[in-house]
C-alpha cells in the first residue's frame, strides 16, 4: 500500500485541474496580452480565476495578485509594503514561528535596508503571545506580519485578537496573514477580519506548483519588487502563468466544495490517528491537537528515534511523511519551530510530520499504524545511550 501522509509539504492535483492545465498548455496557449483571439481566450481564463478567489475572499477582482507562489507572494507584501511605506516608520513585526518565506524576507530588510523587527515569542502551543504584541506597537510601527497555521505543528494564530490590538493601536498600520496552510482548511474573509494583504499557494490545496496568489486591499500603498512589461497593473510584472492560475482557480472552486465535510473527515481521521499514536510509549504530540488547532497537521514526538532513520523506514513501507517543514530544503536541521514552543531537547530531532488531505482513507491511518506499532519498537533496541 503507498500511503502519502505529507500533504503540507504539496498536494495532488484534482483530476480536473490536470485536465484544465493540459488544455491551457496545449490548446488555449495565446499570450494574455495579444489582441488577437488566442490572447483573448487566455485572459479569459485569467479573469475567471479572478472571480472564483474574489467570490471566495469576498474580495474585490482587482485586489487579487497572481504570482509563483506562497514565497513570492509573501516577499511582494512585506518587501514592497515596507519600501512603499517607509516614510511612515522603519519598525515590523512578526512570530519567531513563521514559514522561511517570512522570517528570510524580514532579517532581509533588517539586514539590507535598515528595517528593525520583532519576532514575537511563541506559547507552548505554538500561538502568538498576545501581550508582547501589544507591547511591541509603536510609533514607527508600519506592518504586521501572522501566519494564519503553522506549517509543522499545525497551531492556528489567534489572529480576531491579534487585528484587534494592532487595529486598535494605529488603524493604518498594515496586517499581512500568510494563508498558505489555512486556505482551503478555513473560511477566510479578509475584509471582515481587517487583513490587508493574504498569501495563498495552490498546489497546498490541491492545484499546480509555482502559482500563488496575493490579496492586496485597494487602499493599501506596495510596490513592485518584478519589473517587466507592467502586467497585473504594475504590482506584479511577467507574462501570467495562465496554465497555473486557471488550475488554482479550479483547484479553489473544488476545495470549498462540499468544505465542511472534508474538513469533518480530516479532523476525524487526525483524532483517530492521534488516538492510536498515544498508545505508543514515549510519544508525544506537538502543540494542541483539538478544534482550535488545524484539521490536517500533526506533529509527533517519537522519543529514542532521530526522525530521519524513523522517516526512511516508513517510505520502505510505502509510507510518505516529513520530519518538518519541506519547504525550505531536502536538508534534515532542528526545528526552530519546535525550539520556540520549549520542545524537550530528546524530541527536538525525532519528531515527524503527519499531515492529511481530503483523500486520505482509514484503511490508509490504520496501515501507517500498524507499521509504526511494529518498526518502533524494534528502532528502539538500537536507540542511542
Amino acid at each position: 500500500m503507498e500511503v502519502y501522509l505529507d500533504n503540507s509539504a504539496t498536494t495532488k492535483c484534482y483530476d480536473s485541474v490536470g485536465e484544465t492545465v493540459r488544455r491551457v498548455m496545449c490548446e488555449d496557449y495565446g499570450n494574455p496580452s495579444s489582441m488577437h483571439r488566442k490572447g483573448v481566450e487566455a485572459e479569459k481564463y485569467i479573469k475567471q480565476s479572478k472571480e472564483t478567489l474574489a467570490k471566495l475572499l469576498r474580495v474585490q477582482e482587482k485586489e487579487i495578485f497572481f504570482t509563483s507562489g506562497g514565497t513570492e507572494s509573501d516577499n511582494l507584501a512585506l518587501i514592497g509594503c515596507a519600501r512603499a511605506n517607509h516614510r511612515a516608520g522603519k519598525h515590523l513585526i512578526t512570530s519567531s514561528i513563521e514559514h522561511p518565506a517570512i522570517l528570510n524576507t524580514m532579517q532581509y530588510l533588517e539586514r539590507e535596508e535598515g528595517f528593525r523587527v520583532t519576532y514575537l515569542p511563541v506559547d507552548k502551543n505554538g500561538r502568538i503571545r498576545l501581550d508582547v504584541l501589544r507591547e511591541s506597537l509603536c510609533e514607527e510601527t508600519i506592518l504586521v506580519s501572522i501566519m494564519y497555521v503553522n506549517n509543522e505543528i499545525g497551531s492556528v494564530q489567534p489572529l480576531s485578537e491579534a487585528i484587534r490590538i494592532v487595529k486598535g493601536y494605529n488603524k493604518n498600520i498594515l496586517f499581512h496573514v500568510d494563508a498558505v496552510q489555512g486556505f482551503g482548511k478555513y473560511r477566510i474573509f479578509p475584509k471582515r477580519m481587517g487583513i490587508d494583504l493574504l498569501s495563498i499557494s495552490g498546489h497546498k490545496i490541491h492545484g499546480p506548483k509555482g502559482i500563488g496568489a496575493l490579496y492586496v486591499n485597494e487602499w493599501v500603498k506596495i510596490k513592485p519588487i518584478v519589473f517587466g512589461g507592467e502586467q497585473q497593473k504594475n504590482v506584479r510584472s511577467g507574462t501570467e502563468n495562465v496554465p497555473g492560475i486557471a488550475g488554482l482557480g479550479v483547484a479553489s472552486k473544488e476545495i470549498y466544495r462540499n468544505f465542511e465535510e472534508k474538513v469533518a473527515w480530516m479532523r476525524e481521521l487526525k483524532n483517530y490517528f492521534i488516538d492510536g499514536i498515544m498508545k505508543i510509549p514515549d510519544t508525544v504530540i506537538h502543540g494542541l491537537y483539538d478544534e482550535s488547532s488545524a484539521p490536517h497537521i500533526i506533529s509527533v514526538g517519537i522519543g529514542g528515534i532521530r526522525s530521519e532513520v524513523l522517516l526512511h523506514v516508513l517510505e520502505e513501507r510505502g509510507i510518505y511523511v516529513s520530519s518538518g517543514s519541506a519547504c525550505s530544503s531536502n536538508h534534515p536541521g532542528i526545528s526552530s519551530v519546535l525550539k520556540s514552543i520549549g520542545t524537550r531537547k530528546e524530541y527536538l530531532d525525532a519528531t515527524l510530520r503527519f499531515s492529511l488531505s481530503e483523500f486520505t482513507t482509514k484503511e490508509e491511518i490504520d496501515y501507517t499504524l500498524d507499521v509504526l506499532y511494529n518498526c518502533i519498537p524494534m528502532l528502539r533496541r538500537y536507540r542511542r545511550r
